[in-house]
């Protein structure tokens, strides 16, 4: 492969971003390569080189995201692609070699991505850490338990006005939950803009919060998509975004979009998978739930990611970690943590428990037991009781959630 890797400088972007959405076989409009452009970070910005011609690309964006008892500034990564006519070449391998490496000098002990297909990233270390709920209900049947009593008011803004109260119920919500980012306005605006370009254009999106004794405690931000067949109200509302800081607020807020008149359906994707509304309704099935993968973690440095995150339960174990693509993480490391911290050196001691990388992704924001990993044949216990202390530890709640498209 006579291919050069390198990062770009700002004066390729567009042509950068043209041959990432060419491997996607699409194209953006004008507006839409700005969009993408405030996000970009050049010195993290990987692209492949057929002589002058840009054909494949990698890049990440940094942002905090909360882990167990804290939060790790990490790279999210984005803008994977390589051109059809690339492709089975090694191209993406030479990408996320130069990436993970990055990563590694600079000191970062994990790297985030959600996946176009699920079947690319393990083989780069990568493991499945979060899944999202998605819900499609029809709204006649989907009254609450008995008990139920709304607390509080509503209030439509607008998107401006909305701002500085999403930014702050969102920063109360992801301090207690891992896998979501850390928000600004940038990245905000990011998001939202996605929402303008759904297939349902010429909607509005509509943006309202929830008020309790102290102030604003929650909002939800939807779009509905009209449809009137002979002159019949079936159409769909789609909820983009829904976060509160209390029970009270979450449950109104549901109460408020699954009876907007003139609404059959109530559609959202990516919620977390302990998402409380499935025990709110009384009829849970018709909620239509379905799970989908979503973050997935690379750990780029084993110890240095074990001691920055806090566990459940004091303990201690003895990890053999595989890594057959970072070969500087292979090795064996005894963890010791609990709720007030943790440490995490390399050892030469007989192992606990034998897992890869993958595994260890999969389980760091507590989203997977190490006994799911085992009884789907990946993790391996050498000493009983050891899968119980390092699920007892890892184990944490809520479950991890990562919301937010990049």
């Amino acid at each position: 492969m006579d291919v050069e890797i390198r990062t770009i400088e700002a004066h390729e972007f567009e042509t950068y971003n043209a041959a990432v959405e060419l491997a996607f076989s699409d194209s953006l409009k004008p507006e839409e390569v700005e969009r993408e452009r405030s996000l970009i970070e050049y010195d993290r910005a990987f692209a492949a080189l057929d002589g002058p011609e840009i054909v494949g690309a990698t890049a990440a964006f940094t942002m905090p995201m909360t882990v167990p008892g804290g939060e790790v500034s990490v790279p999210y990564v984005t803008f994977v692609g390589v051109r059809p006519t690339h492709r089975r070449r090694g191209i993406l391998t030479a990408l996320m070699r130069n990436q993970l490496e990055q990563v590694h000098e600079r000191g970062e002990p994990l790297a985030v991505l959600t996946a176009s297909e699920g079947s690319i990233y393990g083989r780069f270390g990568y493991g499945l850490a979060t899944y999202g709920l998605s819900i499609d209900v029809p709204v006649a049947r989907s009254a609450f338990v008995r008990g139920y009593r709304p607390n509080g008011t509503m209030r439509f803004v607008s998107r401006e006005d909305a701002v500085a109260s999403v930014l702050r119920v969102h920063e109360i919500v992801r301090r207690e939950r891992p896998g979501m980012m850390a928000l600004n306005e940038t990245r905000l605006a990011y998001g939202w803009h996605d929402h303008e370009s759904d297939p349902d254009k010429g909607a509005s999106t509509l943006f309202v919060l929830h008020e309790g004794e102290d102030g604003v405690d929650g909002f939800v931000i939807y779009r509905v998509k009209d449809d009137w067949p002979s002159s019949v109200p079936e159409s769909v509302l789609k909820v983009r975004d829904l976060q509160a800081s209390n029970p009270s607020a979450y449950a109104d807020l549901w109460r408020f979009v699954l009876d907007v008149d003139l609404i059959a359906r109530v559609m959202a994707w990516g919620r977390p998978v302990d998402e409380p509304l499935l025990r709110l309704v009384t009829e849970p099935r018709r909620l239509n739930a379905t799970l989908t993968d979503e973050l997935w973690v690379r750990v780029v440095d084993v110890a240095d990611a074990l001691r920055r995150r806090r566990y459940a339960a004091e303990g201690r174990v003895v990890l053999e970690v595989n890594d057959r693509f970072c070969p500087w993480n292979d090795g064996t490391y005894v963890l010791e943590g609990g709720p007030d911290g943790a440490a995490c050196e390399p050892t030469d001691a007989e192992p606990d428990l034998v897992c890869s990388t993958n595994d260890l992704g999969a389980a760091y924001l507590g989203g997977s037991s190490f006994r799911q990993l085992q009884r789907a044949g990946f993790v391996e216990e050498r000493t009983t009781g050891a899968l119980a202390r390092a699920d007892a530890m890892f184990g944490w709640d809520p479950a991890p959630w990562s919301p937010y498209v990049f």
